[in-house]
């Protein structure tokens, strides 16, 4: 049998499934239509305010960081277990091996010091250096 066909019956039976079980569940749930289920909810609490709310950048200043390490991990893992292969082999070296990744890891090390030093990983910032950058233009 060709490897094709099993990888298309695996994503047929892959979107079926949930399709299926969306369809079984819209068939099957009892319908009781309220006026609560379209509020916003927060947590069980009446709602207060409206939804456009002004967030902190630095909310997403340190999401961005987030998922950039977060990102660094997914590629270092597999480095690491490829790594672990190549050093058993002769016709690599150590540098061959972990060069590209020091440096890839460099990289990152630099990022992350450039945001350390320009304060995007401050949480909080001291009475100082609020009066420090009010003297900015």
């Amino acid at each position: 049998m060709n490897d094709w066909i099993a990888i298309g019956a695996l994503a047929l039976v892959g979107l079926l499934i949930p399709i299926g079980m969306m369809t079984v569940s819209y068939l099957l749930r009892p319908t009781v239509p309220e006026t609560s289920k379209r509020a916003t909810y927060e947590s069980g609490e009446v709602p207060t305010g409206g939804t456009r709310i002004r967030f902190n950048i630095q909310y997403y200043m340190v999401a961005l960081l987030f998922v950039v390490f977060d990102i660094e991990t997914v590629l270092l893992f597999p480095w690491a277990v490829v790594y672990r292969d190549v050093l058993g082999a002769e016709e690599y070296g150590l540098l061959e091996a972990l060069g590209p990744m020091l440096l890839f890891v460099a990289v990152l090390l630099v990022g992350l010091a450039w945001a350390w030093r320009s304060g995007a990983v401050q949480w909080a910032q001291t009475p100082r250096q609020i009066d420090s950058g009010a003297d900015r233009p």
